[in-house]
Order: C-alpha cells, then sequence, then structure tokens
C-alpha cells in the first residue's frame, strides 16, 4: 500500500473518529459474511457501529488526535472499534449479551475517559452498571429520607386515628 493510500485512510479514520471519545475493541477473527451482517444490524439497532480497522493507520490516527493511550490498544492481530450508544458501558453491555450468539467475539480492550483499559478491563465495563442505573440509584437514595420523613410524620397521625375510632366504636357500643 503506498504512502499516499496510508495517509487518506489515517485521514479517514481520523474524521471518523473525531467525535468518539469512548470505544471498546474486539477482536473479530473468524466470523463469517453472514455473522458480520447480524452483528452489525443487532448492535445497529441500539446505535453502535463497527469499524474494522488497520492497526498501524488507527495508531497514527489517535496520536494525532492526542488519544495517545488509546494507541496501545491497537498491537497485534486485527481489530474491530466499536462505539456509539450512550457511553461505553452500554456498548460493552452490548458486545457481552451477544458473545454467546457470536462466540468468535474476544474483547481487546476499552478506551474510557482519556485511559485505555486492557481485556479484563473492558470485561468489567459489561459488569459495571449503565450512567441510567445509576442515576435511578441516586434518586432513589435522594428520595429515600424524604420518604421516611413523611411517614415518620403521617405515623402519629395513623395513631391518633386509629384511637379515635376506638373511642367512636367504645361510644357506640354504650349507646
Amino acid at each position: 500500500m503506498s504512502k499516499f493510500v496510508k495517509g487518506l485512510l489515517t485521514k479517514d479514520f481520523e474524521n471518523k473518529f473525531s467525535g468518539v471519545t469512548e470505544f471498546v475493541v474486539v477482536d473479530t477473527t473468524g466470523i463469517d459474511g453472514v455473522s458480520n451482517n447480524l452483528l452489525r444490524a443487532k448492535l445497529g439497532q441500539q446505535g453502535i457501529k463497527l469499524t474494522v480497522v488497520r492497526n498501524s493507520m488507527m495508531r497514527q490516527a489517535l496520536n494525532n488526535m492526542n488519544m495517545d493511550s488509546a494507541a496501545d490498544l491497537f498491537g497485534k492481530g486485527p481489530r474491530t472499534v466499536v462505539y456509539g450508544g450512550d457511553n461505553a458501558v452500554d456498548v460493552a453491555k452490548a458486545i457481552d449479551a451477544l458473545l454467546k450468539e457470536f462466540k468468535q467475539i474476544e474483547f481487546t480492550g476499552a478506551y474510557v475517559d482519556g485511559e485505555s483499559l486492557g481485556q479484563d478491563g473492558a470485561k468489567a465495563l459489561a459488569k459495571m452498571k449503565s450512567r441510567v442505573e445509576l442515576q435511578g440509584d441516586v434518586v432513589m437514595l435522594a428520595k429515600s429520607p424524604g420518604a421516611r420523613l413523611a411517614s415518620a410524620i403521617a405515623s402519629p397521625g395513623g395513631i391518633i386515628a386509629g384511637c379515635i375510632k376506638t373511642i367512636i366504636d367504645e361510644q357506640e357500643k354504650a349507646a
């Protein structure tokens, strides 16, 4: 491949990944064309994209985009960059869910918050809670003291209402 063509491909990777701040890197060796199309369709429904890259050109593109630590993820062997969705955790969860169907896929690493994660780190991303789940936990924790306060305030009123009902019932029996 000529130097000019390599330069064009590197520039294409820079343009394609210019807005991408988080991604997961997988090895898709052994996936045939039909399985590849099925995989892309299933991930595409979730807004997730796959791009197979040449390692040396992707390293150069990442260095040009000041994402030097991510360049370490593109060593030997074919690599596929998976990106999109809401964040890298959602991408990792989507891939993890498809591992049973597409057994050839292997996590290689991930790039999150300016740091590259190895294979174990990428697998751990799939086990983490997503942003929506964490926001739900925060809301639940914020509501919890208020709910306890409301029940503490309402509790004496319920006791008084029970006492009044008992007095009324006794008065009706006496009458």
